[in-house]
C-alpha cells in the first residue's frame, strides 16, 4: 500500500485491454485510475532515451497525483517495468532511472493481461505479429522479480469479473 491505498497494476503487452479495464474498474470501485501516460506523450514509436526517461517520470508523477484522490484502491495502466521493456525493445538500452522509478512504487498486485483478445492497430501499436514473444517477456520480468500476479484472460467482462474476485478475496474479504 502507498498512502493507505491499494495499488493495482494492469500489466502486459499492447492491445490486451489494460486501458479499458483500468477505467472500468475505477468506475466500479468509485476511485481513480492512472492511464498509460506514454500514449499521451508519443505520436510514433520513433522516440529517444530522453523521451523514455520523461515518460517514466511522468507516469510516476501521475501515480503520486492520483494517490491523493483515490479511494482505497488505485488502478494503474502499466508500470515502470513496462517502460523498461519498451525501452529495451525500441532503443536497445534501459536508462538506470527507470529502475530507480520502479523501486519507488510498490504495487500490491499485478494482473498480467493475456493476448487472447483481438489485436487492434492504432498507430502506435506495431507488435501484433510478436504477441506471444512480448507476452513471454512481460511474464519473465514478473517472474524474475518474484512478483505475485494472476494471468487474466477472456472477454472484457470476464476479465473484470476475474480481477474483481481476486481483489475482493485478497484485499476486502474481511470487510
Amino acid at each position: 500500500m502507498m498512502n493507505g491505498i491499494i495499488l493495482i497494476c494492469l500489466y502486459g503487452p499492447e492491445s490486451t485491454g489494460k486501458s479499458t479495464i483500468a477505467k472500468l474498474l475505477a468506475e466500479k470501485y468509485q476511485t481513480e485510475f492512472v492511464p498509460e501516460v506514454a500514449r499521451e506523450m508519443l505520436i510514433t514509436n520513433d522516440f529517444t532515451v530522453e523521451d523514455i526517461i520523461q515518460i517514466g517520470h511522468a507516469h510516476h508523477n501521475r501515480i503520486q497525483e492520483k494517490l491523493k484522490t483515490a479511494d482505497k484502491i488505485l488502478f494503474c495502466d502499466t508500470d515502470a517495468i513496462t517502460t523498461q521493456i519498451y525501452s529495451q525493445h525500441y532503443l536497445n538500452v534501459i536508462p538506470d532511472v527507470l529502475y530507480e522509478l520502479e523501486e519507488r512504487v510498490n504495487y500490491d498486485y499485478y494482473f498480467l493481461m493475456d493476448i487472447d483478445v483481438p489485436w487492434i492497430a492504432d498507430g502506435l501499436r506495431d507488435l501484433g505479429d510478436r504477441r506471444e514473444e512480448m507476452f513471454a517477456i512481460f511474464k519473465h520480468e514478473l517472474d524474475k522479480r518474484n512478483i505475485e500476479y494472476a494471468i487474466i484472460s477472456g472477454e472484457p467482462d470476464s476479465r473484470i469479473q476475474q480481477i474483481d474476485t481476486i481483489i475482493r478475496n485478497k484485499f476486502f474479504s474481511g470487510i
